[in-house]
């Protein structure tokens, strides 16, 4: 039996009153993918913090390589061992990369190179490569050369084609992911937790992402692999344990385990796949968005129509222009040529706020940056946008606005403590319905849902999903831009963009090999090398369960 790297037991975490987690549990083996799984509250995120040496656990032991886990305030011996990359990037997007790379490690030694100890020999005592003249800063002095000659060193020992001098902000998501990895490699951690690294992401960029996994377990990298779309765990991971509220339940091998029984795990229950049906939106039903000869730099003469009750998908690959497209009508873009209007009248373009005021209610695509105020409570994210309908000339009726926020909370089904609580203290699941909710607060008679389900459990995706089919239902025209299939599945409708131009449309009841040509282009006299459409299970040859 090889030593586990990395070894939990027991792990017991309370806040209070609320137990976070009863028996965590998690033992990898070096060099594998290994996938941590469950519903939002299952204590993941607890669990990850105790492994990480943010929170100590009040019972439990945690074991690297076999000896005892550091004290807490010795942050140096845990960057030797973990690290972390979350969903929201770590990194000052002003600052260029290898400036990044190094802003928390003036002390640092040579960069670790693939199956060396990142300067660092037995006991922590530095190693040879640690020689003080060869640091980018010793001293109290920056040798600019020299950093920007570590970080070229670094990035090419591992292999990551990021230039040192770009201006981390200029990256890619998927560029700074990897800047992230290679700045915990050279401190000499060989354990790096993945959260949710692909929920900004679209399936060209995954696919790079897990090549690049492969080639660091290769040179002796380990990952802890947390993700909601299970089908990643089946492509990329070798193990997975799932935690179910606050406890460990199993750890198995993917290969060895059916889907229906990894769901079946996590849910406590057995899950049926429900197939959607939607009633037929009546011709007659009179036209909510009329898009005439749209164009900009992203897409080129766009030209649809959304009636009030339907859903209509936007999909594509990277790069097609569906994301602009989008977010055009939700103010955010000034398009060069062409005309949209909601319900007859002029849809204002570059103004947020005026296509609020017009009727535009939209879920951007990214709820961290784009979606929450992460310092305001709950029940303040969710009035934010109709602050003008709780008052009038600038006060805000306190009363009025709690209840409204509750009214909310109780519609989205958002768990939290109330409206009180600190938005940045909700799962992802319920944070990702507070941006629902503030969208559907002034009811919308445009809803514009950019990747809705991004980075959220089973059971928050379907009440996400929902609530879209509720709107559409009610009379909202809905537009949806996803990855998913399943997101797309609800439709009336879907638009396929290639390069910039809608290039094919199929109504509700496609079969994923369809749209999926589609969207790769492989129908329309275009060939592009797949892994560009949207995420679907079973899209891996013998995936087990399928």
């Amino acid at each position: 039996m090889r030593t586990p790297l990395v070894e939990a037991q027991g792990i017991v975490k309370r806040y209070g009153p609320t137990v976070a987690l009863a028996d965590g549990q998690l033992t990898v083996l070096p060099g594998e993918s290994h996938a941590l799984v469950g519903r939002n509250g299952a204590g993941k995120s607890t669990l990850v913090n105790i492994l990480t040496g943010l929170q100590d656990p009040d019972a439990g032991t945690v074991r690297f390589d076999g000896e005892p886990a550091p004290p807490l305030a010795d942050r140096d011996a845990w960057r030797r061992r973990v690290a972390c990359v979350y969903q929201k990037p770590a990194l000052v997007p002003e600052l260029t990369v290898a400036e990044n790379l190094f802003m928390a490690q003036i002390h640092a030694a040579e960069p670790a190179r693939p199956g060396r100890g990142g300067g660092r020999g037995p006991g922590g005592h530095p190693t040879p490569e640690c020689d003080p003249e060869r640091r980018p800063v010793h001293r109290g002095f920056i040798s600019w050369g020299r950093l920007r000659s570590r970080a070229a060193g670094l990035l090419d020992a591992w292999d990551i084609r990021v230039d040192p001098d770009a201006r981390t902000a200029d990256l890619t998501v998927e560029d700074r992911q990897m800047v992230e990895i290679a700045r915990s490699l050279s401190f000499g951690a060989r354990f790096i937790v993945l959260d949710e690294p692909t929920a900004q992401l679209d399936n060209r960029e995954i696919e790079r992402l897990f090549s690049r996994m492969r080639a660091l377990q290769d040179s002796g990298v380990t990952f802890l692999f947390i993700s909601h779309h299970l089908q990643e765990v089946y492509e990329v991971c070798q193990t997975v344990t799932v935690l179910r509220d606050a406890r460990w339940i199993t750890t198995a091998a993917v290969a060895e385990l059916p889907r229906a029984a990894l769901v079946e795990a996590m849910a406590g229950e057995s899950v049926t796949e429900h197939a959607h049906t939607r009633a037929t939106v009546p011709a007659e039903s009179p036209v909510v968005l009329d898009v005439r000869g749209l164009t900009s730099s992203a897409y080129q003469d766009i030209g649809l129509t959304v009636r009030r009750g339907e859903v209509v998908g936007l999909a594509g690959i990277s790069g097609s222009g569906k994301v602009e497209l989008a977010e055009t009508f939700a103010g955010l873009h000034t398009p060069t040529g062409g005309s949209a209007r909601l319900e007859g009248r002029r849809l204002p373009f570059g103004d947020v706020r005026a296509a609020l005021d017009a009727g535009v209610g939209c879920v951007p695509r990214d709820r961290h940056e784009q979606g929450l105020i992460p310092a305001m409570t709950v029940g303040d994210n969710v009035t934010l946008g109709v602050l003008d309908r709780l008052g009038r000339f600038g006060f805000v009726g306190t009363d009025r606005g709690r209840g409204l926020a509750a009214e909310l909370i109780d519609r989205l089904d958002i768990h939290t403590e109330g409206p009180g609580q600190p938005v940045c203290d909700l799962s992802g699941g319920n944070a990702q319905k507070v941006v629902m909710a503030r969208a559907l607060a002034r009811d919308p008679r445009l809803l514009v849902l950019i990747n809705p389900t991004a980075g959220v459990d089973v059971k928050s995706k379907e009440s996400l999903l929902a609530r879209m089919d509720s709107a559409g239902q009610d009379g909202t025209a809905v537009l949806v831009v996803s990855d998913e299939l399943d997101d797309l599945r609800r439709c009336d409708r879907v638009l396929v963009l290639f390069h910039g131009r809608i290039v094919a449309e199929h109504p509700a009841g496609w079969c994923d090999h369809e749209l999926i040509a589609s969207i790769e282009g492989v129908d329309h006299g275009h060939s592009i090398s797949p892994g560009g459409g949207p995420r679907t299970p079973g899209r891996t040859a013998g995936s087990p369960g399928e």
